[in-house]
C-alpha cells in the first residue's frame, strides 16, 4: 500500500495558507486605517509601519526594515522613529486589535465571528502558536509578548498572526541562506506570478525603477532571471528550495496538533473564504503585469 499522507513540509505550508487571510486582512481593512489615523499617525507607510512593528516597541527604522525584509529601507525611515513621537506603541497596539475586531464583525457578521466554529478553530490556532519557540524571530517574539485576546474572533487573529509572523521570520533566514536580499526575493516572487504584480510589489515596498532594475541585473547574473525579466527554472527552483526549508524551520506548531491539524485547515480555510468574498484583500495587486 502507497502512503499517501501528506509530509510534515507539506502540511506546514497547507496550514500557513489556509490562515493567511485571518492574518493578513488587518493591512487592507479601512477599520484600520481610520483607527490609526484617529491616532494621528500618516496613512499608508507610517501606519503599515508602526502597525506592525508596535509590539516590538518604539524600535528604530534599521530595526523595522531589517525585520520587515523587502521594504525600501529609506521608506521606514521616513516614517520610523517619528511615528513612536505621535503614537505610542501600545497605543498603536489597541488600535490595531479594535481594528480588527470591527473588521471582522463587519465581514463575517456577528453571527459567524461569534460562532462555535470560530471558538474552536481559535482553540487549535492558539495550540498551535504556544508551540512557536521565539528563539531568533523577533518579529514574532513582539507579538508572543502581547497578551491574548479573550473574544474568539480576535483570539483566532492573533494566533494566525504569531503563526504568520513565525514562518515569516523563518523565511527571512531561509531567503538570506540562499543569499537573496529582501528586493532580490521581492523580484524574483513577483517574476514568478505567484506574489504582488511587479507594478504593485514596486510601489507598496517603494523601491525605484533604477533599484528594481540592478534587483534584476543582479538575478539575471545567477541565471534566476533571462534576459525578458522572467523567472528562469533556475530561479523557479532557488524559490522552491527556499520556500521547503521555510516550511521545516516553521512545521513545529502544526506537529503538537497531530491528526487535529486538518480540523484546523478546513476550518481556516472557510472562514478564509467568506473573508475573500467579503473583499478582505484586493484582487488586483497579484500574479502578473
Amino acid at each position: 500500500m502507497t502512503d499517501t499522507a501528506p509530509s510534515t513540509s507539506e502540511t506546514a505550508r497547507r496550514a500557513a495558507q489556509s490562515l493567511e487571510l485571518l492574518h493578513a486582512f488587518i493591512y487592507f481593512a479601512p477599520e484600520a486605517e481610520e483607527r490609526f489615523a484617529a491616532l494621528g499617525l500618516d496613512r499608508g507607510r507610517m501606519a503599515y509601519y508602526a502597525g506592525r512593528a508596535a509590539p516590538m516597541g518604539a524600535v528604530s527604522a534599521g530595526v523595522v526594515a531589517a525585520t520587515f525584509y523587502n521594504f525600501n529601507p529609506e521608506s521606514v525611515a521616513r516614517s520610523i522613529p517619528r511615528a513612536w513621537s505621535i503614537a505610542a506603541p501600545q497605543d498603536i497596539v489597541e488600535a490595531r486589535l479594535q481594528a480588527a475586531d470591527e473588521a471582522l464583525r463587519r465581514m463575517l457578521g456577528d453571527e459567524t465571528a461569534t460562532s462555535a466554529e470560530v471558538a474552536a478553530t481559535a482553540e487549535l490556532a492558539a495550540e498551535a502558536a504556544a508551540a512557536c519557540d521565539p528563539a531568533g524571530k523577533p518579529l514574532h517574539a513582539g507579538h508572543a509578548d502581547l497578551p491574548w485576546p479573550q473574544e474568539p474572533h480576535l483570539k483566532l487573529w492573533h494566533a494566525a498572526t504569531l503563526l504568520r509572523e513565525f514562518r515569516g521570520d523563518a523565511h527571512i533566514a531561509a531567503l538570506q541562506d540562499a543569499e537573496l536580499s529582501g528586493l532580490q526575493a521581492l523580484v524574483l516572487h513577483s517574476a514568478s506570478g505567484q506574489g504582488f504584480k511587479q507594478s504593485a510589489a514596486r510601489s507598496l515596498r517603494e523601491w525605484s525603477q533604477q533599484q528594481w532594475a540592478a534587483a534584476e541585473g543582479e538575478l539575471r547574473e545567477r541565471d534566476l532571471l533571462d534576459a525578458e525579466g522572467e523567472i528562469t527554472a533556475a530561479g523557479t527552483k532557488l524559490r522552491e528550495d527556499v520556500e521547503s526549508r521555510t516550511d521545516a524551520m516553521s512545521a513545529a506548531p502544526w506537529q503538537v496538533l497531530g491528526d487535529r491539524v486538518e480540523q484546523l485547515i478546513d476550518s481556516g480555510r472557510g472562514l478564509v473564504r467568506a473573508l475573500a468574498k467579503a473583499g478582505a484583500a484586493p484582487r488586483d495587486l497579484f500574479g502578473r503585469d
